[in-house]
This record gives C-alpha cells, structure tokens and sequence, in this order.
C-alpha cells in the first residue's frame, strides 16, 4: 500500500514540474505542448529504466544513474539559459513561482519513512528526507512574502534559501551513489540505496531532481537579472538628489 501511495504521489509531483516547465518555458499554446510532450516523453523514459533494471547492478549500475542526473540538467540549462530566447522566457516567470514550485518537496518525508522501514540506509535516507521536507516547508512562506512584497524582493534571503535547497539535492544525490553498490560506493551498510534505481522510487533521481535542480538554477539567472535594475535605481536616485555631480 505504501509504494502504491508513493506512486501516486511521485506521480503527481512529475505532473506538476510538467505543467510548471512547459508553462515557463514556452510563449504560445503550440510551444507548450511541445514541450509537455518532451518532458512526458523523458518521464516515460526514466520509467522505462527503472521498469528494465537499467541502473541496477545488473545494468549501467550507478555510473549510469548519475548520467541520468547530469545530462538533463544540462540539456534543459543549455536550452533555456544558453539561448537568448530561452533566457527571455525565463525572466519571465516569477520569482513567486520559481519558489512555490519547490513546496512538492514536502513529500521528501517518504524518505524517511523509507529509512524507520529499514528500507533505505543512513545518512542517505535521513539528510536526503529531512532535508528536502526543510526547502519544501521554507519554500510556502518564502513564495507568500515575494508575492506580497512585489519588486521590494528580499534578494539575499531568496539567494540564502536557493543555494540551500541545490546543496540539498547535491547531497541528496551524492549519498545516494556512495550507498548504492558499485565502484564508488562508500558506505557499505544494509539495506544500500539500491532500490533508488527501480520503480517508483526511481522517479526521484531521474526526473524531479534534475528539473528541480535546474529550477534552482534558473532562480540564480533571475536573482542576477534583479541586481543591475537596483543598482541602477539606486544611482538614478542617487543623480536626483545631487544632480549637480
């Protein structure tokens, strides 16, 4: 019953990056949809390897996993933050939605109750859990305050947050591999991270990891976008009040 939970659960949270990227990432009905359809069609993918053992040991193993980490994360940066339409795009979206996004990270508490059921090992489960629960929870109040307070945005405190909740999944991933057997395994304790490789669990690492850690990535390129337009506000005024300078 818990696993057909998590299905859904981890089913639903895909649904919502979906709908999220394709919305932010594209400017006409026609654009969304093409990119919905490549994003389903990566969701489809993943569950195809976890269906097949693809990153199992009997697989690509953990190598493998971590290329189905890095390359979407790349890809999706090249795409969006590589081309100045792409970048245009991302300006765009709000900095409200860019954080709120990350409040399905709640459900990192599977994590845990993975962990109480020995099914995962620490750290792995734990930091992994607990720490994906502290961005999601922190993510609901910070969207709220960005949505209240408009262009008077809290910069350092969103910079704070973001770095945070990308350590977050660095670490996420990084224990994950060093638990999983393979050639760089470094904590040999049972049960090991295996089962991250095999449905639905598999969901995590392959698809909403990558889109959210690119989601983070794309919150650094609007918070940078913010500073100049301040400084420039800042010295505009700063000519008003002595224009004789």
């Amino acid at each position: 019953m818990f696993d057909l939970l998590s299905t859904a659960e981890l089913t639903a949270s895909a649904a919502v990056v979906v709908f999220f990227l394709s919305s932010a990432l594209s400017d006409t009905a026609r654009r969304r949809g093409m990119i919905a359809a490549a994003l389903t069609g990566w969701f489809g993918l993943v569950l195809a390897a976890g269906a097949t053992g693809a990153f199992s040991q009997i697989g690509i193993g953990t190598p493998g996993l971590g290329l189905a980490v890095v390359i979407p994360i790349a890809v999706l940066s090249v795409v969006a933050l590589g081309t100045a339409s792409g970048r245009e795009l991302v300006r765009r979206v709000p900095l409200t939605a860019l954080v709120g996004i990350h409040g399905v990270r709640v459900l990192g508490l599977t994590f845990v109750l993975l962990y109480a059921a020995k099914r995962l090992p620490a750290p792995f489960a734990p930091v992994a859990g607990w720490g994906d629960f502290a961005i999601g929870v922190l993510a609901i109040p910070l969207a709220l305050v960005l949505a209240r307070r408009g262009d008077a945005v809290p910069r350092g405190l969103v910079a704070l947050w973001n770095a945070l909740g990308l350590l977050d999944l660095v670490a996420a991933v990084t224990l994950g591999a060093t638990s999983s057997p393979g050639p760089i395994q470094l904590f040999h304790v049972e049960p090991s991270s295996g089962i991250m490789s095999t449905l639905p669990w598999i969901v995590i690492p392959c698809f909403l990891v990558p889109s959210l850690a690119f989601i983070h990535l794309c919150t650094f390129y609007r918070l940078r976008m913010l500073a100049p337009a301040k400084g420039s506000e800042r010295l505009h005024s700063a000519r008003v009040a002595a224009p004789g300078l």
